[in-house]
């Protein structure tokens, strides 16, 4: 019989704990609650999908799944409270476009967008829709972007750093034209700054100006997607007027960085089967969007590759955070 050297001893000894704690925590995960945290209101679209996709993991986990609302700083709470739990999969966190752009806009986070998180799988993918008041005097998106060469062309959003402040800043960097940015204290006060003729424009989710699109109240320009939206088909896309231009944002699911590997891959393997299911594509579809699983290494080159989208988009406009 073969003997085994020190190193062969110790390489084998440790491969073996490695199986060994691997198959346990697929056997064995999980064993108690999960909380499942995110970063904005009651009722929003990251509320929404986290109470979605938290009703099928508990059903396929057998345990059950609370989501937790940290909301302030465009999700940075949410992101700092997932950031220091305790990386055992039982803090789970679902991060959205915001948290890129936090990463690209602030340098005094208390936690790293990516070295400090293990990417599980990104669930839903969105665009934004560019929108003016009804009685607005531009028919389309090549009008306004005209107008803003000759005369001021404002746009509203929920706040410095925020998604839409950026989307707006691409489109005025795309295009050469000087749109001048009106933040506002989130809630409807954007919204109803453009109904109110305050702004000219708005940059937001499907989610929030649809209802005053059907009602007559919001004119619908164009929507950031490469190819037009399968909920609204009928809205020309950015890129007919600038050319490559698109912007989807995103909702994903994290946990602590050391997250066991074997937790990690189960979570992927339940959200992309509850992604596959019709009742999630449907409950997706209702809020404009659209079922967008992927790998946790995928995840995490595009949370890298955001970053450094919006870094460029800051820098491009000189924009700073107070």
């Amino acid at each position: 019989m073969k003997t085994l050297s020190r190193r062969q001893f110790v390489w084998a000894a440790t491969a073996a704990a490695a199986l060994s704690s691997h198959s346990f925590a697929q056997s064995s995960y999980p064993t108690r609650p999960i909380t499942l945290v995110h970063g904005f209101g009651a009722g929003g679209n990251a509320d929404v999908v986290a109470r979605l996709i938290g009703r099928k993991l508990q059903d396929a986990l057998g345990q059950p799944v609370v989501v937790e609302i940290k909301s302030g700083a465009g999700g940075a709470i949410a992101s700092d409270h997932a950031a220091k739990a305790a990386p055992d999969g039982y803090t789970l966190v679902l991060l959205t476009g915001a948290h890129t752009v936090s990463a690209a806009l602030r340098s005094n986070l208390p936690y790293d967008a990516v070295k400090d998180f293990s990417f599980i799988s990104t669930v839903s993918s969105f665009p934004f829709v560019v929108a003016v008041r009804a009685n607005h005097p531009a028919k389309n998106l090549k009008e306004l972007l005209d107008s803003a060469k000759k005369q001021q062309i404002s746009f509203s959003s929920v706040g410095i750093g925020s998604t839409q402040h950026m989307v707006g800043e691409l489109l005025a960097a795309s295009a050469g034209v000087p749109l001048l940015h009106v933040p506002y204290r989130g809630g409807g006060a954007p919204i109803q700054a453009v109904l109110g003729g305050e702004v000219d424009m708005l940059c937001d989710t499907l989610t929030v100006a649809t209802p005053h699109i059907q009602a007559g109240k919001l004119r619908a320009l164009a929507v950031t997607s490469a190819k037009p939206w399968p909920a609204t088909p009928d809205i020309p896309t950015v890129s007919t007027t600038l050319p490559d231009f698109e912007v989807r944002s995103w909702l994903g699911l994290a946990a602590p960085a050391g997250t066991p590997e074997a937790v990690v891959q189960r979570l992927n393997t339940e959200v992309r089967k509850a992604l596959e299911s019709a009742d999630v594509q449907k409950a997706l579809g209702q809020v404009g969007s659209m079922a967008s699983p992927s790998s946790p290494s995928e995840m995490q080159k595009m949370v890298q590759s955001e970053i450094g989208r919006w870094s460029g988009v800051i820098k491009q406009r000189g924009i700073k955070v107070d």
